[in-house]
Formats: structure tokens, C-alpha cells, sequence
């Protein structure tokens, strides 16, 4: 017997909802997007364009009116808006996916979960690099003891913006949660999270460098996990050469890989989930292997950014856990306060 897709509600039609959300929504078969928020006049025009048989509404307002139309609330817009959005959603009692950084604050985020938790509705947080090629070739290679014992994993987000541009991220606020420490940082620690859990001990070096900047523009987290990884974390706006994306050092070798997963890339370009070669990183781009006598290349797991939707589609239908416990992004907001502690910023 056949069931109906999930209705799932887009808030915000910018990068994250234009670009991520909508797409991976429309590409996961038990989903359709039918209802997009938005009050900006071009976005408005071109989710009509893309998304022809969804419902375009100018106020979150207009969701809560009706909440038995809808299975999925996704909070896709400025950070800011997070909780209030994902606290209206959950008080109707709409799901609700919400996208990194999870909330502003450690202790926003511990009270939306418990909020969540007794209202018993589902929240996850879109941690997508998690679903990254090359964080799966890690992940990967650190299961199967490619390098021996882990002593050391480097991981970077560079990026070569040497402009202050006059965007949300680059607002000061604690509520804006700006900088590239909440942005990039977020990413790179729920990356380490995952392959070697919460850390003992936390340094930072947090600083802002471009001339007129008012939140951080370029960082360096270092975690000690109770196994005795120590995670490099970085990212900074003013690297015109790009580190490495990943390093996995241990005492039977290295793996090393460069440039960045193609997803967003395709995304943005118009490709879809489906189409051929998704998530397929050329083998000009793979990592390789090392073991100080001889180098070979390792083909890059493909990116699966769908499988995050598809969690969630499983979660509703079935009950089990979201793609990524919202416990995760509470303890990545706690290192990232304790970061910010430890640099003194």
C-alpha cells in the first residue's frame, strides 16, 4: 500500500535553503517540499521557479496557522532565528530539522532539546559533512586501522576572502553567532566528535585579522580526546594556498587529502542527487595513503549528503533516531564556548 510523502516546510531561501535544504528535500522520495517562507521578492520569485507545487508564504506565521499540514519544519535561515523558529515548531508539534551552528549558545540548545524532548518531536541538526567523501574515507580508514593507532587528525576549511563582506556571518552578537568559528568551526568539530568522541582538554587561538572585521575571521582549535587523539582544527578567511583538508597521522602511517568535497559545488551549479558520478570525487582529487616508504592513492568514499534526509524520512516513519542527535551539536557548542575561553576571546 502506498503512503503519502512527508510535507516538509523550507524557512528561508537563501544559501542554505535554496542551495541545500529544498533540493535534498525534493531528491529524498518519501518528501516533498510543500510550503517555502520567504519575504525577499527575488527569492520569493525563483522558489515559485524551482518548486512549482509548493505553497511560498512571506511569515513563519503562516505554518503555525495549520500545523496538521505538515510532517517537517526545516529552519534553513540566519542564526539568530534558530531558536525561536525551531521553539514555534516544536510547539506546534512539527518537526524539526535546524541547520549548524545548531543554536547561539550551549545552554539555547540544551533547552530546545529538552523542549523537543518533552514535547516528544523529532529535532536533528544539519550536520551535512558529516555525509563529506573524504570524512567518509576517514572514518573509513580509521575503522579498518589503515594508519595503525591514531595519534594525531588535522582537519582545515580555508577559504581566501580577504574582504569584509556585509553579511550576517560577519556580525558581531552573540545572538548572530558569527565568525568562522561558529561557521566553518562548527563543521570541523562535529567532524572530530564523531570519529573520536567529546575531548578532555580544549586550546584555541582565535583571532580577527582583516582590516574593518568584528568577529573572528581565522582559528585554530585544538582537542585531546580521552584515547589520546589530539584533533587540529582551523579555518581561516585569509589563506589565499589552502592547507590540506585532512591529515590522519598515526604509528603505521598517514593519510592526507586535499580541495573540498563536490557536493555543494554541484548543488549550486544546478546538479541533483541522482544524477551520474554524485558525489564522486575525481581521482585527481583522492587522498593518498602513506607508510614513509611507498605512497599510494585511496579513492574517495562518494559524498552522500541524501542519506541525511533519508534518516530523517526513517526517523519519522519509524521512529528511529534522527541522522544527528541534537545531544552532538549541544556538545560542539560547549567546545566551541570552551574554545573561545581558552583564547581569551
Amino acid at each position: 500500500m502506498s503512503r503519502s510523502p512527508l510535507r516538509v516546510a523550507i524557512i528561508g531561501y537563501g544559501l542554505a535553503g535554496r542551495v541545500f535544504h529544498a533540493p535534498l528535500v525534493a531528491a529524498e522520495p518519501d518528501m516533498r517540499v510543500t510550503a517555502i517562507v520567504t519575504a525577499d521578492p527575488e527569492r520569493r520569485a525563483a522558489a515559485e521557479a524551482d518548486h512549482p507545487g509548493a505553497r511560498v508564504v512571506d511569515s513563519a506565521d503562516r505554518l503555525w496557522e495549520s500545523p496538521g499540514d505538515l510532517d517537517l519544519v526545516v529552519v534553513g535561515t540566519p542564526n539568530r532565528f534558530h531558536v525561536p523558529l525551531a521553539r514555534a515548531a516544536i510547539a506546534a508539534g512539527i518537526a524539526v530539522v535546524v541547520d549548524k551552528p545548531f543554536t547561539p549558545t550551549a545552554a539555547s540548545g540544551r533547552a530546545l532539546v529538552e523542549e523537543a524532548e518533552a514535547a516528544g518531536v523529532m529535532l536533528t541538526v544539519f550536520q551535512n559533512r558529516r555525509w563529506d567523501g573524504d570524512f567518509l574515507t576517514v572514518r573509513r580508514l580509521v575503522r579498518e586501522g589503515a594508519v595503525g593507532r591514531v595519534v594525531r587528525f588535522e582537519s582545515r576549511f580555508d577559504r581566501w576572502r580577504p574582504e569584509v563582506a556585509d553579511r550576517w556571518r560577519e556580525r558581531a552578537g552573540v545572538e548572530e553567532a558569527g565568525g568562522v568559528l561558529a561557521d566553518l568551526g562548527s563543521h570541523l568539530i562535529d567532524q572530530a566528535l564523531v570519529l573520536f568522541g567529546p575531548p578532555v582538554s580544549v586550546h584555541a587561538e582565535i583571532d580577527v585579522r582583516r582590516p574593518g572585521a568584528v568577529v573572528d575571521d581565522d582559528m585554530l582549535v585544538s582537542l585531546v580526546h580521552a584515547d589520546g587523539v589530539r584533533s587540529h582544527l582551523g579555518a581561516s578567511m585569509v589563506a589565499a594556498s589552502p592547507a590540506p583538508r585532512m591529515r590522519l597521522l598515526g604509528l603505521g602511517g598517514a593519510y592526507e587529502v586535499g580541495g573540498l568535497d563536490p557536493q555543494e559545488d554541484a548543488l549550486a551549479s544546478g546538479a541533483r542527487p541522482g544524477d551520474g558520478g554524485w558525489g564522486r570525487m575525481p581521482p585527481e582529487g583522492w587522498g593518498h595513503l602513506s607508510d614513509g616508504d611507498s605512497r599510494r592513492p585511496v579513492e574517495t568514499e562518494a559524498g552522500d549528503y541524501p542519506a541525511f534526509y533519508a534518516g530523517v524520512a526513517r526517523s519519522l516513519r519509524d521512529g528511529t533516531p534522527p541522522p544527528v542527535d541534537p545531544r552532538d551539536s549541544v556538545i560542539g557548542l560547549e567546545i566551541i564556548e570552551a574554545a573561545r575561553a581558552a583564547a581569551g576571546a
